[in-house]
């Protein structure tokens, strides 16, 4: 499984917007974050002036959005979708863009709930949990969870 380091990472998405602005030809997973840079426009500034941001911290007492983590998990989300993997999360991403009606609205309520299985998972030192990800999905999108 690639593990990319937080400078591959950034890296990777200066590249890409490097490569868009000088209207080269896009590959593989650059085409795909494409999409989610462009709908961002609030990071091109950032995006133009790697050698300012490449290193720069984001710790979450500043208060700030840290702008490679939330692309990060727009990626995340994509390969998610892609292989509807943990098992349903697709059909929960359709009824929250039926809900929203925006790609981009409804990525970022995804990514509130998968963020908050994050944080819940390290909390406890426990494995991601899909049902709590699906439940936090379900209330977003207004859908009446499952009793067991």
């Amino acid at each position: 499984m690639y593990n990319p380091s937080r400078n591959d990472a950034r890296s990777f998405f200066f590249t890409t917007w490097r490569k868009y602005r000088a209207q080269q030809p896009l590959e593989g997973l650059e085409a795909t974050v494409l999409e989610t840079l462009l709908a961002h426009p609030e990071y091109h500034v950032l995006l133009d002036q790697p050698e300012r941001y490449q290193e720069r911290d984001y710790p979450p007492e500043f208060g700030e959005t840290n702008p490679f983590l939330h692309l990060s998990m727009h990626l995340a989300i994509a390969e998610q979708l892609s292989i509807d993997q943990p098992p349903g999360i697709r059909a929960h991403y359709q009824a929250l863009l039926a809900k929203t009606g925006d790609a981009m609205d409804a990525q970022h309520e995804v990514m509130d709930c998968l963020a908050e299985m994050i944080w819940q998972s390290q909390r406890q030192q426990t494995a991601y949990d899909p049902a709590l990800y699906f439940a936090c999905l379900q209330k977003k999108s207004g859908q009446v969870p499952d009793s067991d």
